[in-house]
């Protein structure tokens, strides 16, 4: 599977505007961390957040500077973190001591020839040991030299750190600006159905009638800290549209847990021009072989629809009717409503979402799609704690790349010299063969939870100390 990660494009921030409902400012002491990658000094934005100075990433990487940092306005999007696989293995992580929860991750990518190569890198990105994001080369000429954002919704790891880690492929060197994450409300978009086994990935989050917003873009709060984007690239162009405003009106219902959506959100909306019987249309790229998570937001903001059945229409999702609204009849005018509808078996790589009129024009004041992606199977905890102690006692070299899951994601294979197998709900470690490594270390006694290993090799290699008790688990054949 290779996701396509949703590029929003880099914009010129406003100065200044209260950032008093940005998450992203509690900091470490509420597990929100905004990580400056390459950075080398904290600092303050001009919207009040703390950004911190490189950290938390394994060893091999090397900070870098965009080749023209007048093109951003943010500190944070100047400065870059790269990997090269000869140093840092095919696998490279920033190991974020994260409770387990669930999160919002944000990722900022950007290229702009820092390497003087011409040439953009592909590479692949996981949250929760889960391929999440896929960047190919050639990158489109906006991101590459703008940068993009790319953001999910994923569940931590049940140990005290997640990873979310860069894979290279053949010799490119993945490369991110910035990463920012924060805990998120244990229910927000259907958490109680949703939140252990999927992470959402952001396809398309729009503000219709209105342009780009949100926490560190603009003065606009939104207290679950999204980037909402102007909807003229996604409108289907063939149809007309006329923008309407609440007009100074108070929007009830909004900013409401556990999603907080804004109440800039409802203030704006887009609806049909010229004849009464357009439609509204939106169109937007997926990846056929996931489902999608699709949110209509609406407020009845036209004073002139009082009662209920003056403004009716159907929302049809990838060619198929799914439901009829009305929205006063469901909240009234001047207040938010949310509609929520999964879409599977899609066989297009566009996503039509599509608004039809049945009494008066419809109207749309934003429109979110996330993919739905499966968490992949993870290696047993205790596992996972035992190879990182074998990490550090045998003194793993950088370019063998032992970061992240050992065995996941199962798209890329396990750490250099390590093979896993499926146990029966996790993913369990069976052979280390680490010969003629240049090892230096000891045999740590934490290799007494490896409690499937099968085959050990530790030959031509220069280790001290005396083989730990543990090692003699029932399951080891070959030592």
């Amino acid at each position: 599977m290779r996701l396509l990660p949703l590029f929003l494009l880099l914009l010129a921030a406003a100065a200044g505007g209260s950032a008093s409902d940005d998450p992203f400012l509690s900091g470490a002491a509420n597990h929100s961390y905004n990580i400056d990658c390459g950075g080398a000094a904290d600092f303050t934005s001009t919207f009040g957040r703390r950004w911190l100075a490189d950290q938390f990433f394994s060893p091999g990487g090397a900070a870098g500077m965009v080749a023209e940092p007048h093109r951003f306005p943010q500190p944070q999007e100047r400065t870059l973190r790269f990997f090269p696989p000869s140093s840092a293995g095919k696998s490279s992580c920033y190991s974020l001591p994260l409770p387990p929860g669930r999160y919002y991750l944000r990722i900022f990518s950007v290229y702009d020839n820092y390497d003087s190569k011409a040439r953009t890198p592909s590479f692949d990105v996981s949250a929760a040991a889960t391929l999440v994001l896929s960047f190919r080369s050639p990158w489109p000429e906006p991101a590459a030299r703008y940068g993009a954002y790319s953001d999910l919704i994923f569940p931590s790891a049940t140990e005290p750190a997640s990873d979310v880690c860069f894979y290279s492929l053949s010799t490119d060197a993945p490369v991110v600006a910035s990463i920012e994450v924060a805990p998120v409300h244990p229910l927000a978009y259907d958490g109680a159905t949703t939140g252990a086994d999927l992470v959402l990935v952001n396809y398309g989050r729009v503000t219709c009638g209105n342009s780009l917003f949100g926490p560190g873009f603009t003065k606009d709060p939104d207290a679950f800290a999204r980037v909402w984007q102007a909807d003229v690239d996604f409108r289907n162009n063939d149809l007309k549209y006329d923008a309407i405003t609440a007009g100074g009106r108070k929007i009830f219902g909004s900013n409401q847990p556990p999603n907080y959506f804004p109440t800039k959100l409802y203030e704006s909306a887009v609806t049909t021009g010229g004849d009464a019987s357009n439609e509204i249309e939106y169109l937007m790229p997926v990846d056929a072989r996931l489902s999608y998570m699709v949110w209509l937001h609406f407020a009845e903001i036209d004073a002139g629809i009082g009662a209920a059945g003056q403004r009716v229409f159907d929302v049809m999702l990838a060619g198929e009717n799914v439901t009829r609204i009305d929205i006063f009849k469901q909240v009234g005018g001047f207040t938010a409503f949310k509609w929520t509808y999964v879409v599977e078996n899609l066989t297009s790589s566009t996503l039509s979402v599509k608004l039809v009129p049945v009494v008066g024009r419809p109207i749309l004041c934003g429109l979110e799609n996330y993919a739905m992606v499966p968490l992949e199977m993870r290696t047993v905890p205790s596992q996972v704690a035992a190879m990182k102690a074998l990490k550090e006692s045998l003194k793993i070299p950088a370019r063998m790349g032992w970061n992240g899951d050992p065995c996941a994601p199962r798209a890329w294979d396990a750490w250099e010299g390590v093979t896993c197998h499926r146990g029966d709900k996790e993913l369990v470690i069976t052979q280390l063969d680490l010969a003629s490594q240049g090892l230096k270390g000891f045999i740590t006694d934490e290799i007494s939870h490896l409690k499937d290993l099968v085959s050990l090799n530790l030959s031509y290699n220069s280790l001290t100390g005396s083989l730990p008790p543990g090692l003699g688990q029932p399951s080891l054949v070959s030592l």
